[in-house]
Formats: structure tokens, C-alpha cells, sequence
């Protein structure tokens, strides 16, 4: 009859006598939940409300801890926007197109994060590649329009008196911008970039359910060209947002998307506190071309007309 002999199994061993066995039950690590902050000034402050909310995933899960903005932080943002105002507003067309388009460059340099987010958010590869790359290629089409809309919306007018009379384009001031939910980054790509070609300065509130794009897109501003307080970014609940932003003696306009009939009534209510302007874009779906038309560049311009009298020499000619 034969021995049947069984080898040992080796076990390994740490300096202090502990089981190393690779059939050792590894503990599973809990992962580092970011905590993202606002946008405000050119800095990322946290929240003077000190709260946070969690958006979760398609499966449910928390992603992040993302600012739940205050009435405070509202008041801080325009406080900045309108300081940022006057430097920006004064830039060359041409200069500002630079800064835009340097912008660009660099969201083509995060597009791989971005598609990695809006995917966290429940887009597929596919969804979430073709909205960043139409967000870009957005983004660099109104960087094009800063030095053009003035010479295709500007006009000299006929008059019947020695008079050149001219009519130009000028910002509006400081515009409050309420971003779509349903996207992002493209819904917000969209409405802020005509805001800031026209020479504006913004208060944006960031989708309530899809925010993480909407925070690196702040990281890309705050690492460009752009001027600290052209673009402040706000992350929170919109019903507890909407009210601030359009209730503000010192925001001149807002643009807001995808609009309640309780919201519109309240909107057109308080906005005469001030004569705000409130722009409803008329979008149904940001991934085709009337997301990007220049009229929306206009939405948040006021025409200026001037007068400019002729003055005539003693041999009938004109002189300027």
C-alpha cells in the first residue's frame, strides 16, 4: 500500500508574525469623496451656508459633496462680476476672442474628464463624447463672433438733418444666467459664452442634478486668461437660488432655461424692481444649431445711438 504524502502550504509572514497569505481577506478601502467648492472672484471659496449636498449616480450612489449656495453667496458673486466689469467690457473684441478661444484650447485638453463626468452623471460613451465635443466646438464659435457682431448688428442710420447718426451694441452689465438640468456642460457652455463675447460679467447657477462638469468647467476658467469675477459659478438648489438672482438691485438681465409657469410669473414680478431684463432661451435642444445662433448675443445688449452733427465749410462741401 502506498503513502500518499500532502506538501505543506507555505504561509507568509510580515516582520511582526502576521498573515500576509494572499488568501487573506483584503479589506475593501472606502474611497475619498471630493468635496468641490464654488466659484466666486476668480477663487473657490466654500459655501458661507456651510451646507453640501450629494448628487448621486445613475445606480444611486453619492458622487461628490457639492456646495448648496446661499443668498450670501449670490451677493458675493455680483459684488465681483460688477467689479469685473469695467476691465472687461473696455477689452478690445479682438482681445476678448483671444481669451475665449484660449479657453477652448484648454477644454480640448480636459475633454477626456469631462466625458469621464457626464458618464458619473448617466450619459453613455457615446452621449457623453458627442456633448463635449459639440460644447467646444460651441465655445470657439462665439470666441469667432467677438470682433463680428458688432459689424453685422451695428448700423449708421439715415437722418434728415446734418447729422451722422450711428447705432451700436453695448453690454448690459452684470446678467444672472440659471443653467438648463437636463445637461452638464453644453446647456451651460451655451448660455454663458454669448454672455461674456457680448463684454458682460455673469452669476451662473450650475445644473442642480449634473454639477460635476459645470466645477471642472470653473478650474478650466480660473487657470486661463480670463479675468477674475468675468464668470462666477455658483452650485446649489434652484428654488432656492432663483429668487436672489433675479431679486438683486444690481444684476441687469437674466437668462434663464427650461422655466416653470410659477417660475415665469415670479420671474416677471420681481424683475421690475429694477426693469430687469429676462431672457427665456428659446431652445429645445442644445445639441443643434439654435443652441449657438448670435441673436442670443444680443439678448443681453443694449442699443446705443449716437448723434454726430456735420459740420459744413463756408464753400457748401461737408467735413467731418
Amino acid at each position: 500500500m502506498s503513502k500518499t504524502t500532502t506538501k505543506p502550504t507555505a504561509v507568509k509572514a510580515d516582520l511582526n508574525g502576521h498573515s500576509t497569505n494572499g488568501a487573506a481577506k483584503k479589506a475593501e478601502r472606502v474611497p475619498v469623496m471630493k468635496t468641490y467648492k464654488i466659484f466666486i472672484g476668480g477663487k473657490f471659496p466654500r459655501t458661507e451656508s456651510g451646507r453640501y449636498y450629494q448628487p448621486l449616480d445613475h445606480d444611486g450612489k453619492p458622487l461628490a459633496n457639492i456646495c448648496r449656495s446661499s443668498r450670501k453667496d449670490v451677493r458675493e458673486s455680483v459684488i465681483a462680476a460688477r467689479k469685473a466689469l469695467g476691465d472687461w467690457s473696455n477689452r478690445s473684441a479682438f482681445n476678448r476672442g483671444q481669451i475665449l478661444y484660449r479657453i477652448g484650447e484648454m477644454l480640448e485638453g480636459r475633454s477626456a474628464q469631462f466625458v469621464h463626468e457626464l458618464k458619473l452623471h448617466g450619459a453613455t460613451q457615446n452621449q457623453a463624447e458627442a456633448e463635449v465635443a459639440t460644447a467646444i466646438d460651441r465655445w470657439l464659435h462665439y470666441a469667432g463672433w467677438c470682433d463680428k457682431y458688432q459689424a453685422v448688428f451695428s448700423s449708421v442710420n439715415p437722418t434728415n438733418s446734418s447729422h451722422f447718426n450711428f447705432s451700436v451694441q453695448e453690454p448690459t452689465g452684470v446678467v444672472g444666467v440659471m443653467a438648463p438640468d437636463n445637461t452638464g456642460l453644453l446647456g451651460l457652455v451655451s448660455m454663458i459664452a454669448p454672455v461674456i463675447t457680448g463684454g458682460n460679467t455673469c452669476v451662473v447657477v450650475a445644473s442642480e442634478s449634473k454639477p460635476l462638469p459645470a466645477v471642472t468647467f470653473a478650474e478650466v476658467l480660473a487657470t486661463s486668461d480670463l479675468p477674475g469675477g468675468v464668470v462666477n459659478l455658483l452650485t446649489g438648489f434652484r428654488k432656492e437660488l432663483l429668487k436672489p438672482l433675479v431679486a438683486h438691485m444690481d444684476i441687469n438681465a437674466i437668462a434663464i432655461a427650461d422655466t416653470t409657469k410659477e417660475e415665469r410669473t415670479m420671474l416677471e414680478q420681481e424683475a421690475t424692481c429694477n426693469l430687469k431684463r429676462v431672457v427665456y432661451p428659446k431652445v429645445s435642444d442644445w445639441m443643434k444649431e439654435d443652441g449657438q445662433s448670435p441673436y442670443m448675443i444680443l439678448d443681453t445688449q443694449e442699443v446705443k445711438t449716437t448723434w454726430h452733427p456735420i459740420e459744413r465749410g463756408q464753400g457748401g462741401g461737408g467735413g467731418y
